[in-house]
């Protein structure tokens, strides 16, 4: 635990994402500073079942410093042999995942409904101790399921008698989903309660709010997740300062993630085809950064706000419908430049307004 403690210790842990923990996405922030990344949910039965796509979620990427694989399931025994799998693959850390609320999963008893049964959780996690040699077994659990349910200190507690070498703490319930603020002064209980590190996740998209979060919690480190898909620079700024880039900075950045895609899936029609789906969603998130405010303040994840575009290109990266983020995929996947005059009009759907709530809601992992 101590070498975990130390390799955790003031780090910025890239999130357990669906969809946006993907391999490319990852080496993007580690190229920015990233030292902890985790993968996308990954479902250890379909691990059983042999699913190819399973497999390439559990895939490290070449130089990735520390890398964590997130397993979801509620049977002790699948969780043991998926937990030993990761560890062969080359997991530096594997992660039960307990906060998931989306209810395709929780219906089934995982994510934040595996949550609710503390006990089955502490059996859960001494399987995996039992089924690894030497890779530290984590749980990422939320407040509880909700307001009038919250069993974080019991699950926490749960986890650790069962062996958890660190707990994972979303600061909110499954109901509140991003209703409401990440409660920093419930993930300080945990960090009070028990022995192990605890990272605290929630609402950071500036320096200045991972350093409160830090002050006000206590945590060994903490963790993004929306401010990394809104904002991949965070990284960047933890060691240099707060960063407005400019529009053509941002596009050299999201030009970098599509050369890492295509390097990861392919260049040929095949591959592009592959990467277009993502480019599309990463679009949904980059086009809500909103720089800091001209009187000194900033913006937060809780409160979106629209901004007075600097440029042509900044008011294209802004918009959000699926006409401006097809044309800019486009561009990219062709590695073409971007010629704003000829971007379709909006249509008045917005792009995929759907997708992009599980995407957040996916993202509390």
């Amino acid at each position: 635990m101590t070498l975990l403690r130390d390799t955790l210790q003031g780090a910025v842990v890239m999130a357990p994402m669906t969809k946006g923990s993907n391999l490319p996405y990852r080496q993007l922030c580690i190229e920015l500073g990233a030292r902890v990344t985790m993968s996308e949910m990954t479902v250890a039965r379909r691990l059983k079942q042999k699913r190819k796509g399973e497999f390439a979620l559990i895939r490290k990427a070449e130089g990735e410093p520390f890398f964590g694989v997130q397993l979801a399931g509620n049977n002790p025994e699948e969780m043991q042999w998926a937990a030993a799998l990761v560890e062969s693959r080359g997991a530096d850390l594997v992660d039960v995942n307990l906060g998931c609320p989306i209810d395709f999963f929780t219906r089934k008893g995982l994510g934040a409904a595996l949550g609710r049964q503390p006990s089955r959780v502490r059996r859960i996690v001494e399987a995996m101790k039992q089924g690894v040699r030497h890779t530290p077994v984590t749980v990422k659990i939320r407040l509880g399921w909700k307001e009038d349910s919250k069993n974080y200190l019991e699950l926490a507690a749960a986890a650790v008698d069962g062996g958890a070498d660190a707990i994972f703490v979303h600061g909110r319930t499954r109901e509140q989903r991003y209703t409401k603020s990440a409660d920093w002064d419930a993930i300080a209980e945990v960090v009070a309660a028990v022995p192990v590190p605890v990272i605290g996740n929630g609402d950071l998209l500036y320096r200045h709010e991972v350093a409160a979060a830090f002050a006000r919690s206590g945590c060994t480190a903490v963790m993004a997740a929306r401010g990394i898909l809104i904002k991949p620079w965070l990284y960047r700024e933890l060691a240099g300062g707060t960063e407005d880039p400019s529009a053509e900075d941002r596009v050299a950045l999201y030009r970098r993630y599509a050369h890492l895609a295509k390097a990861h899936w392919g260049s040929d029609d095949v591959g592009l085809e592959r990467i277009r789906p993502f480019l599309l969603w990463h679009f949904g998130f980059w086009c809500r950064y909103v720089p800091p405010r001209t009187d000194g303040t900033y913006p937060t994840l809780q409160h979106r706000e629209t901004i007075t575009p600097r440029s042509p290109l900044e008011a294209l990266l802004a918009r959000t419908d699926a006409e401006a983020h097809g044309y800019l995929t486009d561009v990219l996947l062709r590695d073409e430049a971007i010629d704003v005059e000829a971007v379709p009009p909006p249509a008045d759907i917005p792009a995929d307004p759907r997708g992009r709530r599980d995407a957040e809601d996916e993202s509390a992992g």
